[in-house]
């Protein structure tokens, strides 16, 4: 689930900091970027949860108007599709979900207002309406329902996002691409899987593990050959001023180009320069775009590297 795209964020965050701190220690940063990366799954379980907590929230809201001391028709008898939902049933007994809950407790507790509000919103929208008029929901028909309201109200939800960076430094940098996985999950979720449905994995593989570790040491380790190589290039502006965000950024991308052959150069660049959009100046894109591709070219004319 931890993509290599969120890798490069974390690392290039992590190498930042490191330059601000007088006291570094290779292997106690290599702790720091696991544990961000350990929060950023955190995040993913964090917004599996929630569909849990809307689902307890409406089932509170249900026994509520139930015991009202003059209840009407409807309170009495109201629409049991969100508490029968099959596919919430079978995420609720989910092994691999209660367990990473049971290690590592996520709570939706000091947010209860926002759950509640969220699900009026959800009980208002024309997406339940509709569900509601289905008279018996098949399981397909539930995980729909689920899929469509995670995307129409919780992607990209700008007071979830507000939310989250509170909860959490690392969750409002992951958030849309975390809950981009979270709907990829609902979609691959199997009524025959029952409470077996495997979840994503924190890493797709050992490789993008080991991805992570090796380019914050290369970026590190590698410092002084790679500031030279940004100093060669940067003969049109004074190096001392180049924004330490934008500089970081580039000895990290250039520790990528070095390092791992298997990733296209242009692949390499592209990443680095919409990282350098979203994190640095407004300039820093066409800036980092023009001093990497200028290395690059010196490098690969001098065989440097081999990459396509």
């Amino acid at each position: 689930m931890i993509n290599r795209n969120l890798i490069r964020i974390r690392t290039v965050q992590l190498v930042y900091s490191w330059y601000q701190n007088t006291n570094n220690d290779l292997r106690k940063a290599e702790k720091e970027l696991m544990n961000g990366l350990e929060k950023s799954y955190d995040l993913y379980y964090y917004m599996l949860q929630l569909m849990l907590e809307l689902t307890k929230s409406y089932e509170l809201r249900v026994e509520a108007k139930k015991n009202k001391f003059l209840p009407s028709e409807e309170d009495m008898n109201p629409n049991l599709h969100i508490l029968e939902n099959k596919f919430i049933l079978q995420l609720s007994d989910n092994k691999q979900l209660i367990k990473y809950l049971t290690d590592r407790p996520l709570s939706w507790e000091n947010n209860d207002s926002y759950v509640k509000n969220l699900l009026d919103t959800i009980l208002e929208s024309d997406i339940y309406e509709k569900y509601t008029l289905v008279q018996s929901p098949t399981y397909d028909q539930d995980r729909e329902f689920w899929r469509k309201t995670f995307k129409q109200f919780i992607y990209n939800n700008e007071e979830l996002s507000d939310l989250l960076e509170d909860e959490s430094i690392y969750w409002n940098d992951d958030v849309e691409i975390v809950q981009s996985f979270v709907l990829k999950t609902i979609k691959q979720f199997s009524e025959n899987n029952g409470a077996d449905q495997p979840l994503l994995p924190m890493f797709k593989d050992e490789e993008d593990k080991k991805y992570a570790i090796k380019l914050l040491h290369e970026t590190i380790l590698n410092e002084k050959k790679f500031r030279d190589l940004i100093e060669t290039h940067t003969d049109k502006w004074d190096f001392e001023r180049i924004a330490i965000m934008d500089l970081v950024i580039m000895q990290v991308a250039l520790a990528e180009i070095f390092t791992f052959e298997s990733i296209p150069t242009n692949v390499s660049l592209n990443e680095y320069i919409e990282i350098a959009k979203a994190y640095s100046t407004p300039k820093s894109g066409t800036f980092i775009n023009g001093i990497l591709d200028a290395i690059v070219h010196k490098i690969k004319n001098e065989n440097l590297i081999f990459k396509n």
